[in-house]
């Protein structure tokens, strides 16, 4: 029968040469006879018969046109004769330029900028696009003299910090920056979180007798680091005691074991940190100064889809390699992997693919197949949603034209990922096969077989999951606790340990989702509103063992929190069970989308929020700029909904009023459905996205579930809302940075008087850019704005402004309960304070004994810290007047733009208004911007003016080209009197 084989594969085409299957059905066999005879005897299966044949012809078409782009590449080898995918020719093409030591692949020269093959850096995807300016980074902190700069690297779990971070050190090594036996270090600061004492130990070593249990001297990580690199993961888990001897080991490069009183030890380390948390919000000031490059990394998302499609490819690769077998993926599996929500980013996306192929192997194994065949039925449940996007349709189908078919040891980039928390065991393959042969030998049907052994890897990869989905939500608890409140949080716990104990549920998962429920029923019903869910009935009937749990959990919450809770709410409760639990998973049913809008930099923030607690990537947002028209953002918008529907509509939360109709819109240009809330808060961000991705919720239901009576529906969905109704109240937080203080004076507002948002809306805007009165113009179209409170009065007259010290004094609560008790009537107006008469003349606020001409480059916080000193020690401000400033900048870094900064702080730390001013001689990173002018400011309370007339003249044509003529104070207040 061999020679058979032997004689079909004689007589084959060479380019496109007959495989296993096309045998068979010459000769009437079965495949599974044809692959074993022909590995029995050594004969290479289709693609490597057709390889050598191929790879000549690449090789001639390369060398006779150079500079050949990918595609005509594929047309030119199809026109041959050669039946292969362009992905093919890719990776073959690859291959020869790799062999030839040259860079870069075809029609894509440039990509790669300096990088060399021998660079560590050459086989990270995205080198050349979306890492290019994070390696370059790396390169730059790894080769600053004398031995490099200490490093933060930011990002989501699973974006690649710590790979990163290696990558660095090999290339320090491979520059000389240190020397080739020099260590690496890493230590994740999570491990020893709640034992300070032994993480301190672990750190920098301890002497006997420094703790019980310490019988002797021991040395830390810093000494085994010592002349090389420490690399630290989650290092916002560091106390700040921790953090304190860390900035000291950097700035003197000494230290102390615990325990030690006298001496101190020296160590040469070069320190790499990395964290998922905002490095401003987690970390000590003085601990962040000492951290000169702070390197922050993509998510999956914001990574382009061709890029996507290499890191899967690459995936794949690695698993043909560790299996020895080629592997076939067809076009929808690509498509689902390139399109669904991965809150876990690469490393997710890894382990996903690796789940496929341990089941595709497993078929393969049973079959006797000479390749691994990834099918839909391979994916994981969640993975499959990808399907039902709609999204980048014509990219989509560029990358997916045809099945892939992946080779072992292809060339292939190396994506970013954290293998020991993503990677599956390096054992399972084997173990695939070794199971399999074991089961065969008692006796077994193959049937049967694919099904013991398809729950044991079940098992297995859900307890990778469990750990992925504990390892990336670390501290969130902490953080939900400061939403929800502590209380909260405690009684979560205990109804999560009963529903353990009775049914099979992620808890973890669970807890985030129920926090916040939990949270937002309470509220419901101290405020008196109904709690009805019109699926009880069929939930109690269809899923008794999950209600009944429910119920239980219930009972437990009214003894803890002594509030009586509706029937419905255990069906919420067993609602919440079945959708986040492995065994209910919805059947590629689609979700809701939700987008949220803003003007300033709140959206994307309550979204991030939303989707970290909930451990999914569903809330999207769209910001817009102060002085941004609607129009403007329209654009974004409709981009942003389409990306997000799924085929059961998108919620739009918007910031005001004014954008209600971009529903409408939407749905004109689009046709998706779309239905609009004219509020946004965190809660409420969460709590809809909580109830989009529950299974059988539709857009109604959820609008409605959202808001008591929607008023703010699109208009679309408003035939029974009366045109006569009058309008909701409105109260507006005002202050220059729009994310800063106007937040959180809504906050303060809110919470001195509760039941606020009964009877008036609280919307937070900011007056750093634009005409804050036409946005307040905007929303008294809609609403009835009854008044101001914040920092800076946009001086309109016909509405009260209240400062927000006398909010805090008490004083301007009550002024503010009065106009909410005499908004109906004609009186109220007169409430206000009165106004007063402002000093409009900008240049009255510049002196020349404020200003500082081109001045040495610092970090932004020395530069802020010297201007406010000048500020200080002239009378102008008060002696808090520098840590408020800096923050606000904390907060949100105001760069403006036209490489021009104004930080500032609350009016009641200034004594005498007043503007300092800095001329840098080189520009320094502020926030995302590079920055060469700093106008600090102190103003009063109504300098709202002011703000837009600098803000005016900052903008106006040909301010830089000015502003390189200035140089000194006389010449600066002549450009001011000109341009403000």
């Amino acid at each position: 029968m061999i020679d058979k084989i032997r004689n079909c594969i004689n007589n084959e085409d060479r380019k496109n040469p007959l495989t296993d299957d096309q045998i068979a059905g010459k000769l009437g066999m079965k495949r599974e006879q044809v692959t074993t005879l022909r590995k029995r005897n050594n004969i290479p299966d289709s693609r490597e018969r057709r390889k050598p044949h191929l790879m000549r012809y690449l090789d001639e078409l390369m060398k006779e046109n150079p500079g050949m782009t990918e595609l005509a590449l594929t047309d030119a080898v199809k026109s041959n004769g050669y039946d292969v995918s362009r992905f093919l020719v890719r990776q073959y093409s690859e291959e020869l330029l790799a062999q030839q030591g040259v860079e870069g692949k075809p029609g894509k020269e440039g990509k790669t900028g300096s990088i060399t093959p021998e660079d560590p850096f050459y086989h990270i995807i995205g080198r050349g696009e979306s890492l290019k300016s994070a390696i370059m980074q790396a390169k730059a902190a790894m080769l600053y003299p004398p031995k490099g700069l200490h490093t933060m690297i930011y990002g989501e779990p699973g974006v690649g910090k710590s790979d990163l971070a290696e990558t660095m050190y090999n290339f320090a090594k491979q520059s000389g920056t240190i020397s080739e036996k020099a260590p690496f270090v890493a230590f994740n600061c999570a491990d020893y979180a709640n034992n300070h004492q032994l993480l301190m130990a672990q750190l920098f070593g301890y002497v006997k007798g420094a703790f019980t249990g310490a019988d002797k001297d021991k040395e830390g990580l810093v000494e085994r680091a010592n002349g090389g690199v420490l690399f630290l993961d989650e290092v916002h888990r560091l106390g700040p005691e921790g953090q304190e001897q860390l900035f000291y080991l950097i700035d003197k490069g000494v230290f102390r074991r615990l325990g030690e009183t006298t001496g101190n030890r020296k160590a040469i380390v070069l320190i790499l940190m990395a964290t998922t948390e905002n490095p401003d919000s987690t970390l000590l000031l003085t601990f962040r100064r000492r951290i000169p490059m702070i390197i922050e990394l993509p998510s999956l998302y914001a990574r382009s889809l061709p890029e996507r499609f290499d890191l899967i490819v690459g995936f794949f690769s690695k698993e043909a390699t560790r299996t020895n077998t080629l592997i076939e993926v067809t076009s929808e599996v690509v498509r689902a992997l390139l399109l669904y929500d991965c809150p876990g980013n690469i490393g997710q996306l890894w382990s996903d693919i690796q789940v496929s192929c341990a089941r595709g192997f497993l078929d393969h194994m049973i079959g006797q197949s000479e390749r691994i065949k990834i099918t839909v039925d391979d994916l994981p449940q969640h993975t499959r949603k990808g399907l039902l996007k709609i999204s980048n349709r014509g990219e989509v189908e560029s990358l997916t034209r045809g099945s892939l078919e992946i080779l072992p040891g292809s060339p292939i980039g190396k994506p970013l990922y954290k293998e020991d928390l993503y990677s599956l065991p390096s054992e399972i393959y084997p173990y695939i096969e070794n199971r399999y042969l074991q089961l065969q030998k008692q006796g077994m049907t193959d049937e049967i077989i694919n099904s013991y052994i398809g729950v044991e890897l079940d098992n297995r990869f859900k307890k990778m999951i469990q750990n992925i989905n504990k390892n990336s939500r670390t501290l969130l608890k902490s953080d939900l606790a400061n939403i929800v409140g502590s209380e909260i949080i405690d009684l979560v716990e205990k109804m999560l340990k009963l529903a353990e104990n009775r049914l099979n549920v992620n808890s973890d998962t669970l807890f985030y989702s129920l926090a916040n429920h939990l949270k937002t029923t309470i509220d419901r019903l101290k405020e008196g509103k109904a709690i009805l869910n019109p699926r009880t009935a069929q939930i109690k009937e269809e899923h008794r063992e999950e209600f009944e749990t429910a119920a239980l959990m219930v009972s437990l919450a009214e003894a803890t929190m002594n509030i009586k809770f509706p029937e419905g709410e255990a069906g919420f409760i067993a609602m919440c069970i079945l959708a986040l639990s492995d065994q209910t998973e919805a059947e590629d049913e689609g979700r809701i989308g939700i987008v949220v809008i803003s003007h300033g930099h709140v959206a994307s923030g309550m979204s991030e929020v939303a989707n970290r607690l909930l451990g999914v990537t569903h809330a999207r947002s769209v910001e817009m700029s102060l002085d941004e028209s609607p129009e403007n953002a329209l654009d974004r918008v409709i981009d942003a909904a389409t990306g997000a529907d799924e085929g059961k509509g998108v919620l739009l939360l918007v910031d005001m009023g004014s954008l209600v109709t971009f529903g409408e819109i939407v749905t004109q240009k689009t046709g998706i459905i779309t239905r609009v809330i004219a509020r946004t808060d965190t809660v409420l961000v969460i709590d809809a996205v909580r109830r989009a991705i529950l299974p059988g919720m539709d857009i109604d239901q959820l609008a409605s579930v959202l808001e008591e009576n929607p008023k703010f529906i699109t208009r679309l969905a408003q035939k029974d809302y009366p045109e006569n109704t009058k309008r909701p109240r409105a109260i507006l937080t005002v202050c220059i940075t729009g994310e800063g203080s106007a937040l959180k004076v809504k906050e303060l507002i809110e919470n001195l008087l509760p039941g606020l948002n009964e009877q008036a809306e609280v919307i937070p805007i900011g007056a750093m850019i634009g005409d804050t009165k036409e946005i307040i113009a905007s929303i008294r179209k809609s609403k009835d704005v009854i008044a101001v409170v914040g920092t800076i009065n946009p001086n309109i007259p016909d509405l009260p402004f209240i400062f927000i010290e006398n909010i805090l004094k008490g004083s301007g609560i009550h002024q503010l309960r009065q106009l909410i008790e005499y908004s109906m009537t004609s009186e109220y107006r007169d409430l206000a304070a009165p106004e007063e008469k402002q000093d409009t003349d900008l240049a009255h606020m510049f002196s020349p004994e404020l200003a500082v001409f081109e001045a040495g480059a610092g970090t932004k916080e020395e530069i802020i810290e010297k201007l406010c000193g000048m500020m200080i020690a002239k009378g102008m401000a008060t002696a808090d007047f520098t840590e408020n400033v800096l923050a606000r900048e904390m907060a949100a870094a105001t760069c403006i733009g036209h490489q021009s900064a104004i930080p500032h702080a609350d009016p009641r730390y200034v004594k005498k208004p007043a503007i300092a001013f800095a001329k840098l001689r080189e520009a320094v990173p502020w926030g995302e911007h590079p920055v060469r002018y700093i106008f600090l400011l102190a103003l009063p309370e109504d300098g709202h003016q002011m703000i837009q007339q600098l803000y005016r003249m900052i903008t106006s044509e040909g301010f830089e080209r000015d502003m390189e003529q200035v140089q000194d104070g006389q010449q600066l207040l002549e450009l001011v009197r000109k341009g403000g």
